[in-house]
């Protein structure tokens, strides 16, 4: 197969030397191409690439929520471990209703007398655990917050500051008052 070169050369429109130096000039300009680092740009190349790169997007997204998944599952299972081996006991469960919020439902259980004073004193905490509810010591409430405060019913304790414009300041709350 004849280049153009060879046929230009052939039919007389061009002499060796124009062809010679048309060769070093294409030489010396892909030798300096190739120092510069210039590439040809190939478009299918580069869709490989573009693919493979969203390839490895959406499956580290993946890995991420299939990693949040099981933190979320072990923290689940050490709220409940810490509960299980923690749980007080309510006394006899037809003794006092306890009211309490949980979010925005008041709930109730039943305590004795002394699980009572206990839960108003702070000592004891009341635990939202699957559809009922237990009590743990506050040391072991406040790890279990750490990792789900909305599952951990806080008893706000009474202020003993009054405020100064406070209409009511003069009608005492008494300590035993049960709602």
């Amino acid at each position: 197969m004849m280049g153009l070169a060879d046929q230009l050369l052939k039919a007389g429109l061009v002499d060796k030397n124009k062809v010679k130096v048309a060769h070093q000039s294409k030489s010396k300009q892909q030798k300096e191409d190739r120092r510069a680092g210039v590439e040809t740009v190939d478009p299918v190349k580069l869709a490989a690439q573009e693919q493979q790169r969203q390839a490895a997007e959406k499956a580290r997204l993946a890995n991420a929520e299939r990693d949040a998944a099981a933190q979320q599952k072990a923290i689940a299972a050490q709220i409940t471990q810490m509960v299980q081996q923690n749980k007080q006991s309510k006394g006899k469960v037809t003794d006092i209703a306890y009211n309490f919020t949980l979010g925005t439902k008041i709930e109730r259980i039943y305590v004795s007398t002394q699980v009572r004073e206990h839960l108003v004193a702070g000592r004891l905490v009341i635990v939202a655990q699957g559809e009922g509810y237990e009590l743990v010591p506050r040391v072991f409430a406040d790890k279990i917050a750490e990792r789900n405060p909305d599952i951990v019913v806080r008893v706000k304790q009474a202020s003993a500051e009054v405020e100064e414009d406070d209409p009511y300041a003069a009608f005492k709350i008494p300590d035993d008052l049960m709602w």
